[in-house]
């Protein structure tokens, strides 16, 4: 990692300090993607399974998994992740109910009923990578909001394994968040397969789940088309910024950092520290972590093009973290939660030296599907509305059309719009 001072840079170095890497070959994958997108739309189910044996190497047969498929899920996986999962479920269910929305109604005026009620959202599809390893977590951070939001109906798209079929946890998960209709398709496919319906993978009205560029992409042009489905959020490489004072343990600080690091070689990890002492410290424990992990090689890409920022105070970490606006953000503050009012823009904070990021990502209960490549300015982490529409109703009597009628008259008449004030007026002259 570099060491970086920011009050010896300009503004355009510190613009230049905080540029997520760049997406190699972007043009190049959006083509790929829109030609694969093309292929699946009129190749149908049999494009599905082509781009399975071209992209995962596997033919996973039957593309629906099965009741048999599920029970051999559940047999393989071993209790002590079953027992995880479960719990980390019951965690996860408890704080998004919690935070779950209600119905609104309103009086606005006498005579006038003012409403908001929620709906689900009818179909929903949900996509959870396996990349470099499964990811059971992301199957309950996807299908739980889903289950509590009540949708109708949920499906899944996993890639599948050599052997053709899905990751045991993965299905687990699932099963375990209420979700009964599986697929074993990843990448664009799977988006494609969702997003226009082909074979047995029903279209649906909006998708949701991380994945690599090529899928990401997929995402994005599908939103696109008319007709096309909706999206959750904009996604990109994992992130993590870590403000640290000179009582942060750099053995902490160093894990926390390997942990996003190790993601993907386009991820990138951020130290903004007032304490030369604790930088010098993190960079030297990073070396030695580094030698004992399995995806080193990965981790150490991604530190290529990650920083160390040194500057004045932690109130100085703060601007920089919200000009940054990260993915994850440790406050490793000896008063934590004292800084938490002047942070402006982070997907999911974590507060103090005992809360690493990586719980967030399995356990404590909050998303781990969050606004990433400085979209935390003005996005949020998944939750129960993402699975919602609300729907806003008025209900209006004589005395309430009495009440407000003149009002919209004069606003009507202002915007020169006479059907708009004759629609309000008859029903006066008719109410007199």
């Amino acid at each position: 990692m570099r060491t970086l001072v920011w009050n010896q840079l300009d503004a355009k170095a510190r613009a230049a300090a905080l540029r997520r890497p760049a997406q190699v070959e972007a043009a190049t994958t959006a083509r790929a993607v829109e030609a694969l997108l093309r292929e699946v739309r009129s190749g149908g189910e049999e494009a599905l399974r082509s781009l399975s044996r071209r992209f995962d190497g596997a033919d996973p047969g039957q593309l629906e998994v099965s009741p048999e498929e599920f029970a051999a899920a559940e047999a393989a996986t071993p209790r002590a992740l079953r027992l995880a999962i479960d719990e980390a479920a019951t965690r996860i269910e408890r704080f998004h109910r919690a935070g779950m929305r209600e119905d609104v109604a309103v009086e606005t005026a006498p005579g006038v009923r003012c409403e908001r009620v929620l709906r689900p959202i009818r179909r929903v599809g949900l996509y959870v990578p396996a990349g470099s390893a499964p990811l059971p977590s992301t199957a309950l951070m996807l299908a739980i909001p889903a289950r509590l939001a009540g949708c109708p109906e949920v499906v899944l798209c996993t890639p599948p394994r050599a052997d053709g079929t899905a990751d045991p946890a993965v299905l687990v998960a699932a099963a375990r968040a209420g979700v009964d209709r599986v697929f074993k398709l990843g990448g664009v496919q799977a988006i494609a397969a969702m997003a226009f319906g082909t074979g047995p993978v029903p279209a649906c009205d909006k998708l949701f789940g991380p994945g690599n560029a090529w899928v990401t992409e997929a995402k994005r042009q599908v939103a696109a088309m008319e007709g096309g489905p909706a999206i959750d959020l904009p996604a990109g490489p994992s992130e993590v910024l870590v403000v640290a004072d000179a009582g942060a343990n750099p053995v902490f600080v160093a894990a926390d950092l390997l942990s996003q690091a190790e993601h993907g070689p386009d991820s990138q990890v951020l130290l903004v520290t007032d304490a030369p002492a604790l930088a010098e410290a993190v960079a030297d424990e990073l070396e030695r972590q580094l030698a004992r992990l399995p995806r080193a090689g990965t981790a150490r890409a991604a530190l290529e093009s990650s920083s160390i920022i040194l500057v004045g105070s932690p109130g100085e970490a703060l601007e920089v973290s919200n000009a940054y606006a990260p993915e994850h953000l440790i406050l490793a503050l000896r008063e934590p939660r004292k800084w938490l009012p002047r942070v402006t823009a982070a997907g999911s904070v974590f507060l103090g030296d005992w809360a690493p990021e990586a719980l967030g990502d399995y356990c404590s209960g909050t998303n781990h599907v969050l606004p990433t490549s400085g979209a935390a300015r003005h996005a949020s982490g998944l939750d129960v509305s993402a699975f919602q529409v609300s729907i806003t109703v008025q209900e209006v009597d004589r005395s309430g059309l009495g009440a407000i009628g003149p009002c919209a008259i004069e606003l009507a008449r202002a915007e020169g719009l006479e059907a708009h004030l004759r629609a309000v007026a008859l029903r006066l002259g008719a109410a007199a």
